[in-house]
Order: C-alpha cells, then sequence, then structure tokens
C-alpha cells in the first residue's frame, strides 16, 4: 500500500529535519511551486507549527511552559541573528551592548537592538515586537 503524502506533510518533514531554528523559504525549494509552497507554510502558521518572522522567513515553535501557547524555540534577538547571518548580512555587539559590557553602564541591553554592516531594510519579529538596526561603519 502506497502511502500519499501531501505537499503540507513534505514542508513539515522537511521543516522537522533542518537544524536551524530559522527557516527560509528558499530551503523549500524542490518540493512543489512558489504558490503551492506558500500556501502549504500559511498552513503549518495557522497549526502553529511554525511562525512568520519576516518576509520569507519562519521560526520553529514549541509550546511555552508559562502561556501554555505557541511561541518560537529561541528569543527574537537570537532568532534575528541567525536570520540575518543566513541572509548574508554581518551583524556585530550594538553599542549598547559594548557599554554595557565595558562596565559604563548597569542597564542591561535587551538584545533587541544589533548592529549590521551594510545595508539592510527587512523587518524581523512577531507579535508586534520587531528588532532595531543600528548601521556601523565597516
Amino acid at each position: 500500500m502506497s502511502k500519499i503524502s501531501t505537499l503540507e506533510k513534505k514542508v513539515a518533514e522537511r521543516i522537522s529535519r533542518k537544524k536551524s531554528t530559522v527557516i527560509m523559504r528558499a530551503d523549500l525549494e524542490g518540493l512543489g511551486g512558489y504558490d503551492q509552497i506558500g500556501r502549504a507554510l500559511r498552513m503549518l502558521v495557522a497549526k502553529g507549527k511554525i511562525v512568520k518572522i519576516g518576509y520569507g522567513l519562519y521560526a520553529k515553535t514549541t509550546v511555552s511552559v508559562v502561556s501554555g501557547k505557541r511561541v518560537p524555540q529561541k528569543p527574537l534577538p537570537s532568532l534575528a541573528k541567525e536570520a540575518l547571518k543566513r541572509l548574508g548580512v554581518e551583524t556585530a555587539p550594538s553599542s549598547l551592548e559594548k557599554e554595557y559590557s565595558a562596565g559604563r553602564t548597569t542597564q542591561v541591553p535587551t538584545g533587541r537592538v544589533i548592529a549590521v554592516r551594510g545595508r539592510i531594510n527587512r523587518k524581523i519579529g512577531y507579535n508586534g515586537t520587531f528588532v532595531v538596526y543600528e548601521h556601523i561603519s565597516k
């Protein structure tokens, strides 16, 4: 008996096999057309298997022990840095992180400010919370 697998199942299987927490739409090439992959991703988002963090960027989810809701497996700053690395954007410690590390301030940085080298015009975040970019010179 042959097992019929839908595209949604194939996409879910490929996502579960990936070691990376951040899933790019490009990771799913070869499974189907652009629109078909988009529909499968939207269905997985609706089911809570993944969460959309940006244009063509998704993150694996887990159940929160605090609220019982589905949340990304990693915190937003880690997801953003991983996504930027996969997009080829170089990141560095922000000025807030540098000041805290040097002991000039006791204010602990949230990590939502990410220093980047080069141009980036992409929103990365979820649930109304987005990272902010601090452009630094090379």
